[in-house]
């Protein structure tokens, strides 16, 4: 399954079955380096995180351990409900918290790619353990952090109960934030997992980069920059801070999306847009997407990097879809403070702002 976000891909098997301008117009001048060449066109690949070889070594995983329900949660049925289980953590999110010794809002990150998988299952989120790993104890950052979480709980509505701290200097350098998310619902709650044709596309907003693609987005930044140089666009002081910009929680959704009728959902995590391809094998046009936040504006000039890059890599402003029947459509957009943003055909492929992904 096509999942993957930073370093980790997910393995739960699945049970169920634009118009506009590009950010970069095709005659636009290239991003041009010190000495007056093109600069190096960045990939994520090229950054350090090939999805293509982590999906492989997922699927390697998955041979090894065996298939389990559900697609964005792990579903378990528990009689006359599901119980849905999502792991997820902060990714190198981490390194730039680090460079500005602020972890204030890291904890928020980890609240929410668990909570929002949830979400895109039709689970309700109900609470929630952490993981700390770290090569020495820090009470300032474990501060910061523990703030953080409660702080995703309380947006999220859920408890925190419980967590695990580890000290690891021979495998851990830094810092590594993880956690679990747990979630009931009823059998008949569950969305049915798979778009219809014709269906409607409703679009969310995203608060920025989330927590995906940060390793390219690090390396675009640090190119000719720092996270301390102060950032030209945004209420930010710093490009760091534009950057840490926690994950929004979609938990808010999923009341309206069930009384709406919503057919399938996808968080748009790892993978960009290509996350649309886990509502069904359909072709999905988007033609009315949120506009790009200006850090992805930003990332892309700095880096260099392709539209097909940014929009395979990174949600470009549109942090949550759900696809419906058109008849609902603006009434679950009207709802959730979103839009629709396209439709569903037979076909294959996504296509995007001029783009076939």
């Amino acid at each position: 399954m096509r999942h993957s976000r930073t370093a980790t891909t997910k393995y739960c098997a699945p049970s169920r079955a634009a118009s506009g301008v590009l950010l970069r117009p095709a005659d636009a001048v290239s991003r041009m380096n010190d000495d007056g060449d093109e600069a190096e066109e960045l990939t994520y690949a090229a950054s350090g995180v090939d999805i293509e070889e982590s999906e492989a070594a997922t699927a390697a995983l998955v041979g090894a351990v065996g298939e389990s329900a559900g697609d964005y949660a792990g579903l378990l049925d528990i009689g006359d409900r599901y119980l849905g289980l999502a792991t997820d953590g902060v990714g190198t999110k981490l390194l730039v918290a680090e460079a500005l010794a602020d972890y204030s809002t890291v904890g928020i990150d980890c609240i929410a790619m668990n909570a929002n998988d949830l979400v895109a299952a039709g689970v309700r989120p109900i609470a929630f353990v952490d993981y700390l790993a770290v090569d020495e104890p820090d009470e300032r950052f474990a501060e910061q952090i523990g703030e953080g979480l409660a702080e995703g709980a309380d947006r999220a509505g859920i408890e925190l109960v419980g967590g695990e701290t580890a000290v690891m200097p021979e495998v851990v350098k830094g810092l590594d934030l993880a956690g679990t998310c747990a979630g009931l619902a009823a059998k008949d709650a569950l969305f049915p997992g798979s778009a219809e044709v014709g269906d409607a596309l409703v679009g969310v907003r995203s608060s920025g980069i989330h927590s995906n693609g940060l390793t390219l987005a690090r390396t675009a930044v640090t190119r000719d920059g720092e996270y301390t140089h102060p950032c030209p666009f945004g209420d930010y002081d710093t490009l760091g801070e534009a950057l840490l910009e926690p994950t929004r929680i979609y938990t808010d959704l999923l009341d309206p999306m069930r009384n709406h009728g919503v057919h399938a959902a996808a968080h748009v995590t790892g993978g960009g847009w290509t996350n649309l391809e886990r509502l069904g094998d359909h072709r999905y046009v988007v033609d009315n997407a949120f506009d790009p936040h200006p850090v992805f504006e930003f990332v892309q000039e700095a880096g260099n990097v392709s539209d097909e890059e940014m929009h395979r890599t990174f949600n470009m402003g549109t942090g949550f879809v759900a696809a419906l029947p058109s008849s609902d459509a603006e009434a679950l957009a009207d709802t959730v403070d979103g839009r629709v943003i396209g439709h569903v055909e037979e076909g294959d492929g996504i296509a995007i702002r001029g783009l076939e992904l």
